[in-house]
């Protein structure tokens, strides 16, 4: 029987008791640090490991940015939810082209907007009691 691994564990753990306002900016946590790790990828020298870094975290921020834009809903969240499905749809295309193309520059626009709205998400959790009803369900904010 293999032992859990406590990173892991602790990981699932947070997954699973967090609310959903915090699992949305674990997802943005996660795009971002995947984000950096494609950047890193541009550094490195031998091609198929470039590549492969690349390739691996772009994907991974790729579903993410999926993710995120599944969590709006487009019905209550209006106009909002409206533009930043539209904003997310622009991230995905840009992470695509940066993947494509090997380009690093599409990599630094969408962190610098993951980078804000996380932020944002972040400021609104924290003057946000957790137990606010508008935080309990993914509405048109995420």
């Amino acid at each position: 029987m293999a032992r859990p691994i406590p990173s892991q564990s602790y990981r699932t753990l947070a997954v699973e008791t967090a609310s959903p306002g915090r699992l949305i900016l674990m997802l943005f946590d996660g795009a971002v640090r995947f984000l950096g790790a494609a950047e890193a990828g541009f550094e490195l020298e031998e091609l198929r490991e470039r590549n492969e870094a690349i390739n691996n975290n772009l994907v991974r921020v790729q579903n993410i940015v999926t993710e995120l834009q599944r969590s709006l809903d487009l019905q209550q969240g209006g106009e909002f939810a409206r533009n930043m499905y539209a904003l997310y749809d622009f991230m995905g295309t840009q992470i695509m082209e940066a993947n494509i193309r090997k380009d690093v520059e599409p990599v630094k626009i969408v962190t610098c907007l993951l980078g804000e709205i996380r932020d944002a998400w972040l400021e609104m959790l924290e003057k946000t009691p957790e137990g606010n009803p508008e935080l309990t369900h993914f509405s048109g904010t995420a």
